[in-house]
């Protein structure tokens, strides 16, 4: 089996910070998105992953990433030239993915729950495809299934009658019968080639979808209000596993746990926590964080922040807003 991870996506909705770095390559509890992705895929013995980027990008891509030597993989970067949406992005993949089954990731979803009994559906049960599930409080804002028994019969988008609460969670195992599918599939009403499109196609010509679902924690890391509640959970996480931070080294500091520091960071009579994440090279004096992720190279003094994610050049709150 193969991994694929798509990251060619512009992510509009959380520029400013998604300008000069993809959204995949943005940070969670200190650690870029994709990487969570790539350790999923690692988990399951997965060796050779395709990620799909723009081409522009690729040397941001490779200075994180290499070709893969960090988990001892092979990554190949895949190109796509022209956003036509997910299923266009997959049908870039189709020499490389060949006649291999393959796990497929969108790079901007975080998911806790590990994915192996998503790919056992189809590398132990035989189905010809398989997608990962969650319960969601408003379906209306999400690709929704219909589900009957172990398969799924039917998908829809942003439903106003939605047929259940189950929302597909960017995280799927197919085999290559996707490809015939994608290449069947007109563009959808925004112009785009939709996988829910070549997923319903494969339900439509009798091949078996089979889901998996999941209680933990996922999110879509697509607004500044989700990247934050995905920095909670992960920290939440975190938290019973990390090491203890000692406070002699942040002098005149309170430090309020959960929180993660990278050790470039300096910190001078602040109150910082909970729920907070400070990147590389940060320096905060006397200032007041909690519930927030500031980035690498952020310089702040005399500041109160709550809710935020702070770079260099930008504060934003989660209502979309954002102050130079």
């Amino acid at each position: 089996m193969k991994g694929l991870i798509l990251c060619a996506g512009k992510g509009s909705r959380v520029r400013p910070f998604s300008s000069d770095t993809p959204k995949s390559l943005l940070p969670v509890a200190n650690k870029p998105l994709l990487f969570y992705c790539i350790e999923k895929l690692v988990e399951l013995n997965i060796q050779e992953i395709g990620i799909v980027i723009q081409r522009g990008h690729q040397a941001l891509f490779e200075a994180l990433l290499g070709h893969g030597e960090p988990w001892g993989i092979t990554v190949t970067y895949l190109y796509q030239d022209i956003p036509l949406g997910i299923a266009d992005a997959v049908k870039q993949a189709e020499s490389f993915i060949a006649s291999n089954r393959f796990m497929l990731l969108l790079g901007d979803n975080l998911i806790a729950q590990s994915l192996s009994g998503l790919c056992d559906l189809v590398e132990r049960k035989g189905h010809d495809a398989g997608m990962l599930l969650g319960r969601v409080s408003y379906p209306q804002d999400y690709g929704i299934a219909e589900v009957k028994g172990d398969l799924v019969i039917g998908l829809e988008e942003k439903p106003e009658r939605p047929k259940s609460n189950l929302a597909s969670l960017g995280a799927y195992v197919f085999t290559p019968a996707l490809f015939h599918a994608i290449h069947s599939i007109s563009p959808s009403s925004r112009g785009e080639y939709e996988i829910t499109h070549a997923i319903q196609w494969l339900i439509d010509h009798h091949h078996s979808v089979a889901y998996s679902i999941t209680d933990g924690h996922h999110s879509d890391v697509g607004t500044t209000e989700r990247w934050l509640e995905a920095n909670r959970w992960v920290l939440d996480g975190l938290e019973s596993s990390g090491q203890p931070i000692r406070e002699h080294d942040y002098p005149g500091c309170r430090i309020i746990p959960p929180v993660l520091l990278d050790p470039s960071c300096e910190l001078t009579d602040c109150t910082i926590g909970p729920y907070v994440t400070i990147g590389p090279r940060a320096r905060l004096i006397d200032c007041h964080v909690k519930n927030s992720i500031v980035l690498e190279d952020v310089n702040l003094e005399h500041s109160e922040l709550n809710s935020v994610i702070a770079s260099r050049h930008f504060i934003a709150t989660p209502s979309g807003r954002w102050i130079e």
